[in-house]
């Protein structure tokens, strides 16, 4: 089925040094950016991580310290990939729990502001997983027909990032009322709308606000602690601290009785995207 885009996506996937978002680095990133009008556009970026590839990532993915050793770092391709993204929305498979943090604290460590906050972001494991709750090698068994070894290498990121975008095409046209149906299904709760909106929320999975779950929404209490509600009668959400001593706090108090807090967690061994998100917090509070 073809997306029903308001403005680009852009599919794409990483592999990279290893599973921690603020020390590991990507040593590859490939996508594929999708047009309204349907027209396509493809990249693959080999990247120089400035570290050691470990012998296990090597055997994973085919790409050891030689493959990249005369490849732009992130640094030196930051500029020209935040040109191609900015006013996009972002797909990929398990895309929201660890590419799209950890390519957020690259264009940080890149000195480069790249705010996701103002992107839809839509992961294809994430519906896969409230749909039928397997990983991408049976999503494209289930949704494209056959095995994926067939098509495609394993571990590779163009590879995965082609089969992740015909996933996420096939899961919009086999959850449709009408091809529920035809499968005998009662399609209450089993149709997907083709809408980027939707889809960014189906793939929600927390109420974080920054990626690694440090700040989380919640509602906003008033002095009696009772959930303060909009003009439509649904509930305000606002921010809090998810840990350490002002857990359960919202950050804005916080920010105003304990000034020291902000500059600790600055300093200290947090990702750049929750540095990031707390000092736009921050900013606000201070416009008010």
């Amino acid at each position: 089925m073809k997306l029903n885009l308001n403005k680009p996506l852009v599919v794409f996937d990483l592999e990279t040094t290893g599973l921690d978002i603020v020390h590991d680095r990507i040593i590859q990133l490939s996508y594929i950016k999708v047009f309204p009008n349907g027209s396509e556009e493809r990249d693959n970026f080999l990247i120089n991580p400035g570290c050691h590839i470990e012998e296990m990532i090597t055997k994973l993915t085919g790409i050891s310290d030689e493959t990249v050793a005369d490849k732009p770092t992130f640094k030196q391709i930051a500029k020209t990939l935040a040109d191609k993204f900015l006013g996009c929305d972002f797909a990929g498979f398990n895309s929201n729990h660890f590419d799209i943090p950890l390519l957020a604290e690259e264009f940080l460590r890149a000195g480069i502001d790249f705010d996701f906050s103002r992107c839809r972001l839509i992961d294809a494991q994430t519906i896969f997983h409230k749909m039928e709750r397997r990983n991408l090698a049976a999503a494209y068994k289930f949704y494209i027909g056959h095995k994926m070894e067939e098509d495609f290498e394993a571990h590779r990121a163009d590879q995965d990032t082609e089969a992740t975008y015909r996933v996420l095409q096939a899961e919009l046209d086999h959850y449709t009322a009408e091809h529920q149906r035809s499968l005998g299904e009662d399609p209450e709760g089993r149709v997907l709308e083709n809408d980027m909106d939707f889809l960014s929320q189906f793939s929600r999975v927390n109420n974080n606000v920054d990626f690694a779950g440090r700040i989380v929404w919640g509602e906003a209490k008033d002095e009696k602690g009772n959930t303060i509600l909009d003009k439509d009668g649904k509930p305000v959400m606002t921010e809090y601290f998810n840990f350490g001593k002002h857990k359960g706090k919202t950050v804005a108090d916080v920010l105003k009785f304990d000034q020291g807090y902000f500059s600790w967690v600055m300093n200290g061994e947090f990702s750049f995207n929750t540095k990031q998100v707390l000092t736009r917090i921050r900013l606000r509070e201070a416009m008010k």
